[in-house]
């Protein structure tokens, strides 16, 4: 870790290359918030910026930022898989399967095992037929279908093929479930805490989440924003005065 944090407080960016920034998404933020800050950041330099792979406001975690030539890269560390870690809460579902909607249908949880609790995990192992959320930035005529789901609009989504590869259940105090999940790209955890919660005939929703991982990338190397923020300030000011005139 020592020697991260010395990379950190020195780096040498790339402006003309492009580069590959990895940035721990704030709590509240969205991905096109982070994205619309650093090419704010960068304005001068006249650098293409995008995110590969959203992340939602609620949930915290690595972020993969591409600048300049590296945004032809954004599919395939798209495509890559992910980890994640976060809680689970039981007994209680809600519209947006988080905590972005209030709780709409509650249940008893009394009768729950851990050992109930741990083979409904292993159920999810594999392919699986995934539903997205009706709160979801899929588009459906060009709108996003969260936009139709809080005007209350019926939504009809068709499942996707995702694979998940481990869903472990680190810790257990009832009503929160602390779990690690390794999944293919384009696998919405919300759904599986939802479904997580029908496995158990009862009721689950997602209430945190981070992204710990994404292909090669780990969270651990991940900036703080503002410390990204800065760092770029400082070099794009000595790149600027360097240039011929």
């Amino acid at each position: 870790m020592e020697n991260i944090q010395e990379e950190k407080n020195e780096p040498t960016f790339s402006f003309t290359e492009g580069e590959v920034l990895l940035v721990d998404k704030p709590l509240t933020w969205t991905s096109f918030d982070v994205v619309g800050k650093l090419r704010n950041t960068m304005k001068s330099l006249k650098l293409k910026v995008g995110h590969a792979g959203t992340l939602d406001p609620l949930a915290t975690g690595l972020l993969i930022i591409c600048t300049g030539k590296f945004t032809k890269k954004i599919d395939s560390f798209q495509a890559e898989n992910k980890e994640y870690t976060g809680t689970i809460t039981l007994g209680a579902t809600t519209p947006s399967y988080d905590l972005e909607t209030k709780i709409d249908q509650t249940f008893d949880i009394g009768h729950l095992t851990e050992d109930q609790i741990k083979e409904a995990a292993q159920s999810f192992i594999g392919e699986l037929d995934q539903f997205p959320p009706a709160h979801s930035a899929i588009k459906i005529n060009g709108e996003r279908v969260y936009e139709k789901a809080r005007r209350g609009e019926e939504v009809e989504l068709k499942s996707r093929k995702v694979t998940i590869h481990e869903f472990e259940i680190e810790k257990i105090e009832f009503p929160l479930i602390f779990f690690k999940i390794r999944c293919s790209k384009g696998t919405y955890i919300r759904s599986i805490a939802h479904d997580f919660g029908k496995a158990l005939h009862n009721g689950a929703h997602l209430s945190s989440l981070r992204r710990t991982m994404s292909g090669d990338f780990h969270v651990d190397n991940a900036w703080n924003l503002e410390d990204l923020i800065q760092t770029i300030r400082a070099q794009k000011s000595a790149v600027i005065e360097k240039r011929p005139l």
